[in-house]
């Protein structure tokens, strides 16, 4: 089978719901054990469970990094090791124009957005050096291509895990580890119930194809950027816009 990922571990983010949750059911599907990771553990214990076979729940906060540190140590005292990481979590902020938001709202954008795909990177890394295979997927937005107004926050973190995607994939492009990213369009999540009609029509009616990406349509792209077949493409970022951004 392509994208066979038997006998892997991987540690997916913001798992309890949406497109992480589609993710880690993608991912145990073609036989990897998973962690479905989550602030959330009752909602990460539900999705562990509905998947069954050996996936099971870890809680992190992923804004702390000894929290993280501790999560990672839970999953390698479970399954010995990790394979791939799949940083999905984060948060859409407020919608409103710069002038109205606060420095709450800005720096808690950074603290999940970006920070967080800092601190789970630097911690699963060495790990994955020691055993020199990895696949790392961090989970942007077309937003960070394009820019959404009243959405200044998020746009700028998720252009910034484009880059540091980038970055981090050319620094260990000779070491068996390939990091990408993955650029959504508006997928029907709950992450949706935070913006208003007309932020959602503003994005919705730019995407070619007429209509609102699914979780499973981003899981799939992370599957194939999981796998052992992912091996000529790093530091890379794949939309999966239906036509918005091809560039």
């Amino acid at each position: 089978m392509y994208f066979d990922l038997s006998g892997q571990a991987a540690f997916v983010t913001g798992a309890a719901t949406g497109i992480g949750e589609a993710i880690a059911r993608r991912l145990a599907g073609a036989g990897a054990t998973v962690a479905v990771a989550d602030c959330n553990f009752d909602g990460a214990a539900a999705v562990a469970e509905s998947i069954g076979g050996m996936a099971f729940p870890v809680q992190v906060d992923i804004t702390d990094p000894s929290n993280v540190d501790a999560a990672l140590q839970d999953t390698l005292a479970r399954t010995g090791h990790v394979d791939i990481l799949v940083n999905n979590a984060g948060i859409t902020g407020r919608a409103a124009p710069v002038w109205e938001q606060t420095d709450e709202d800005w720096q808690r954008l950074i603290d999940v957005n970006l920070s967080g795909v800092f601190h789970t990177c630097r911690a699963f890394i060495p790990h994955m050096r020691s055993r020199r295979y990895g696949r790392i997927v961090n989970v942007a937005s077309v937003a960070g291509k394009e820019g959404n107004p009243n959405m200044a926050g998020y746009s700028a973190t998720k252009a910034a895990v484009i880059a540091f995607t980038k970055s981090l994939g050319k620094e260990v492009a000779t070491e068996g580890i390939c990091v990408n990213a993955v650029a959504p369009a508006v997928v029907r999540t709950r992450q949706l119930h935070s913006l208003t009609a007309a932020q959602i029509e503003y994005m919705s009616s730019r995407i070619p194809m007429h209509r609102i990406g699914t979780p499973e349509e981003v899981a799939a792209v992370v599957h194939f950027l999981a796998s052992p077949d992912c091996s000529f493409v790093t530091a890379q970022c794949y939309d999966a816009s239906g036509g918005r951004a091809t560039y």
